[in-house]
């Protein structure tokens, strides 16, 4: 594995050991230059025997409890991206070419007991459960709205979000 920092990727290249498929942590300790652009690296290029390869960015959100009643499922589908996730992660698609897709991971840690959250598959990595729910960039895009000029940020709404997002696997 790769030295990473953030929990969130951790796990998701644990997932990606676990199912035993070929992938390459991508080094974000530097920023890549793609003409005299600065773009933003992604996480993981992963490689599909049966489908097109993917140029994988993580995104990592906590899925709060959701007990019904309680405010913290409002939280629940986080999904906000920055504008400029969305526009390396684009022009590394371009880069890399049409075999190979750019593909949001929203990788979900899990705050309540995992009986009570919606995903059907969950992955255990030290101590936490995790979901990890994708959806194609071009998708998410089409289906985006600015949450914040301030801070330049997109998101999807949660309704939407949620018929937009598949499991990971089904993009394996």
């Amino acid at each position: 594995m790769t030295k990473r920092n953030n929990h969130y990727e951790v796990a998701f290249e644990d997932y990606l050991r676990s199912r035993t498929l070929a992938y390459v942590a991508v080094d974000e300790a530097r920023k890549a230059l793609h003409g005299r652009v600065a773009l933003k690296n992604f996480d993981f290029v992963v490689y599909s025997e049966s489908s097109v390869n993917l140029l994988v960015d993580v995104k990592g959100r906590k899925f709060p409890d959701t007990l019904p009643g309680r405010r913290e499922h409002l939280r629940a589908w986080e999904n906000w991206i920055t504008l400029d996730d969305a526009d390396s992660l684009s022009q590394w698609a371009d880069v890399f070419g049409r075999d190979f897709s750019p593909l949001l991971v929203f990788a979900y840690w899990i705050q309540g007991p995992p009986q009570r959250c919606p995903f059907d598959e969950l992955h255990w990595f030290r101590g936490r459960w995790y979901a990890f729910m994708a959806v194609d960039l071009e998708a998410y895009l089409a289906e985006a709205h600015t949450r914040s000029e301030r801070w330049g940020t997109l998101s999807v709404s949660p309704h939407t979000f949620c018929s937009l997002a598949q499991d990971v696997a089904d993009f394996l």
